[in-house]
Parts: C-alpha cells; structure tokens; sequence
C-alpha cells in the first residue's frame, strides 16, 4: 500500500523560534568556537534579544558553556550532528576502505560531500596531523581550497559551480591560495577533464591533497576521496603518481558496492 505524504503548510508548521535555533547553532565552527551574544546577532542576522534567548537556551539543555560573556558549545551538541552522520550509510561503507588505503599507504585519507561553499567531512583515516587543525568527520573547509571540493564541484554543471564560487569567501588561506573566480573555474575545469585534483598548499602551507571522485554504479558522483600529506617533495606531480592508482582502485572497488 502507497502511503500517502503531505505537504508542510509553512504557516502552521514551520516553527520559527526552533529555526532561528538552528542558525544561532550554525555560526559556531573551527574558526568562530567562541561567540558572544553581539557576534551572533551579526552573523545571524537576528536581533541581540532573540540571539540571547536562543543562545541562553542552549546553555541551559547542556548544548553550550557560557563564561558571562562567551558562549562554548560543549560535547553533547555533538550528538546532533554525529546522530545525523551516523544515519548516512555512506560514511559506514567507506571507513573500512579508508583505514585499508591509509594503513597501505601511510598517509591520511578523508571523504566529504559538498554542503552549500563547503565540504564537509564525513569520514576520515588519520595516520598524523598534517593541518594545523583536527579534521574529523563534522569538520567544514572551503570547498574552492580543497581538492576533494574541487572534485565535487567539477561534478556540478558549470553555471552551479560557478554560482558557489561566486558565494564564496575567497579570502587567501595560504600563499598559494587563488583567489581568482576565473582561475579557480580554470583548475575545475582542469579537474573535470582529468578526472582528479591536485591542491599544492593552497588551504595550507605546507599541505598538499590529492582527489578522486566517488562514484556510484551508474557513474555518480556522490562525494570526494583524498589523501593528504606534507609537501615533503619539490614536485607535487609526484604525488600523482605515487598514489592516485591507489585512489583510483578504491574508486572502482566503491563503485561496486554504491
């Protein structure tokens, strides 16, 4: 039997008060971990009585600390984001051909799906810290400095991909970073026809990544394989060769089973 759907009525079912909930917890990442109640009504833009509220209800169900001026998510707010991951058969197949890969090739291996300008981490192999910041599966970059954005980006048709480059912030992150929409829609455009991203120390100095797409059965892309390590050697093209057979074998293997 169908079981029928019905549609949400916006005036009667969307609860504004839990949605602007929503964005207060939003405005909380790496580079932003603390917030007062005036940073949060300007990235929000709701006003500093309703960012107060939302912000002063937070700290009262567990979700964050606040110090009388700061307000800290704390551990349990994770639950709403790992509960989500978790539902997600992706991240559940992949790990396991992450741990294999990073354990063959001693390096660090990640996989992320694009959410808006940014990737987001799904799941991850970690065998050192090669970033000045922990990634672990919830953790957003920005999808334009980084190989596995690229990758998905390029999966895009070129009017989208160029609408998010367009939204996003492209403030320099390294020396190497470009800052250049149409240099950036260049190097897509590179990683579209190559099948493959190659980032040399443009998210950070002294990083580089390379990335495959993940494609499904029918030739998909549902999210971003990379590697990435410390730019140890002056030729960052031999990294593609030292690993992205490697990457292009646990392609094929995912895309039997997605």
């Amino acid at each position: 039997m169908k079981r029928s759907v019905r549609i949400v009525n916006r005036s009667t079912d969307h609860l504004g008060s839990f949605a602007k909930g929503l964005r207060v917890l939003e405005c909380f990442c790496a580079e932003t971990p603390r917030l007062s109640i005036a940073d949060v009504a300007a990235r929000t833009g709701l006003d500093r009585a309703t960012s107060r509220r939302c912000l002063l209800t937070l700290h009262h169900e567990g979700y964050a600390e606040y110090d009388g001026k700061f307000f800290t998510l704390t551990p349990r707010a994770l639950r709403l984001g790992m509960s989500a991951l978790a539902a997600l058969p992706l991240p559940q197949i992949v790990q396991p051909w992450l741990d294999q890969l990073s354990e063959q090739i001693g390096q660090s291996c990640s996989v992320s799906v694009l959410d808006g300008t940014e990737i987001v981490y799904l799941a991850r192999a970690a065998q050192r810290r090669v970033m000045s910041i922990g990634l672990m599966p919830g953790s957003r970059l920005p999808a334009h400095f980084t190989s596995m954005g690229r990758v998905l980006l390029a999966a895009l048709p070129e009017a989208q991909a160029r609408a998010i480059i367009d939204a996003s912030d492209l403030t320099p992150r390294a020396p190497n970073s470009v800052t250049d929409p149409e240099e950036i829609m260049a190097r897509i455009a590179q990683t579209r026809r190559q099948g493959y991203c190659l980032i040399d120390q443009e998210m950070e100095a002294g990083l580089r990544a390379l990335a495959v797409p993940i494609l499904s059965a029918r030739g998909e892309t549902v999210a971003a394989l990379n590697i990435g390590m410390a730019a140890l050697h002056a030729d960052p093209e031999e990294m593609v060769t030292a690993y992205l057979p490697a990457l292009r074998n646990v392609q094929a293997g995912l895309a039997r089973m997605l």
